[in-house]
């Protein structure tokens, strides 16, 4: 089935050119289906570079899916035109009164940040509280979950002495949950992030289950112990350039940076980077696609606040 979007959003011709069925909001009022309800809530300040990222993704499953973007009003963006947003994206005002089988929070560059100094922190709070008992199923990337980490579990993001900024191999620890299947004993993932979560902290909340870590860096791969949440470290929706386009721009701007490690053929950035993580971000994204539909509730009205420790 195809992904319901909104009427002209732009990252849809390279969806079809992709073969990833999508279909306009006049198309889909006509078919009688009970789709799955998708919240994106998008903190990255390319939207459109992140939009595709992620379509691509969920896309690809026969269950039909209804898309809605969410944005931070209180930011003002530098990259995204107002009337762009307002076109495409809705608020928290907008979808308090809506119910969603899943959510993803993408990441945000604002690691090096604390939390309360992130401008538009308290919106993303209220979201959090609102999603306890309008959302089913939630996916958290990156920054978005160290911020989801720390409203919970009060557990704190500690900053790297370097960036970890690369491919590196995570190791599959509970190769039979549902949200691993298919997935190898070992696959590949990228990361770039200034800041990290001790593994300690993880392992000492009994509401955490690691599913894959990396022998050095910990854990990549966490949920809760009732699977609802879904925590991911890395970036699996990346393309093959992202990491080279974010290493150039780090040149650019005069940062100290070395090449993204395991990403170019014998570590030359004069060549074509690998794209060694695609077929694994596919999986964990239609995993987490299936698993949301198979467990979520018919009428999302009668879900109830999370209880998280």
């Amino acid at each position: 089935m195809p992904i319901k979007i909104a009427e002209g959003l732009p990252v849809k011709n390279q969806l079809e050119k992709e073969g990833i069925f999508v279909m306009e909001q006049g198309r889909a009022i006509k078919q009688n289906i009970r789709p799955l309800h998708i919240l994106i809530v998008n903190l990255m300040p390319l939207k459109q570079t992140t939009e595709l990222q992620l379509l691509r993704l969920i896309g690809n499953t026969p269950i039909q899916l209804e898309v809605d973007f969410l944005h931070m009003g209180s930011h003002e963006s530098k990259n995204t035109d107002l009337s762009y947003l307002k076109k495409f994206y809705l608020t928290l005002e907008d979808v308090k009164d809506n119910y969603y089988d899943g959510m993803i929070v993408t990441g945000a560059p604002v690691e090096t940040l604390e939390f309360d100094q992130v401008e538009y922190i308290k919106e993303l709070n209220s979201v959090i509280e609102w999603s306890e008992s309008h959302v089913f199923n939630r996916f958290f990337i990156c920054w978005g979950a160290q911020f989801a980490l720390n409203y919970y579990y009060n557990i704190n993001k500690v900053p790297l002495e370097e960036k970890l900024f690369g491919i590196y191999h995570s190791h599959v620890q509970l190769p039979e949950h549902p949200y691993l299947r298919g997935m190898d004993d070992v696959f590949h993932i990228p990361q770039s992030r200034h800041t990290t979560i001790k593994n300690s902290d993880i392992l000492a909340e009994e509401d955490l289950v690691v599913l894959s870590s990396h022998p050095e860096n910990g854990a990549d791969l966490v949920m809760s112990q009732d699977g609802r949440d879904v925590f991911i470290f890395g970036h699996l929706e990346y393309d093959r350039e992202t990491l080279e386009k974010e290493y150039h721009r780090d040149l650019e701007r005069g940062d100290e940076i070395q090449p993204p490690i395991n990403y170019y053929p014998d570590n030359n950035p004069e060549e074509k980077p690998y794209f060694n993580w695609r077929s694994h971000g596919h999986l964990l994204f239609t995993n987490w696609i299936n698993v949301t539909y198979q467990e979520t509730l018919y009428d999302l009205s009668e879900l109830e606040t999370r209880n998280h420790k």
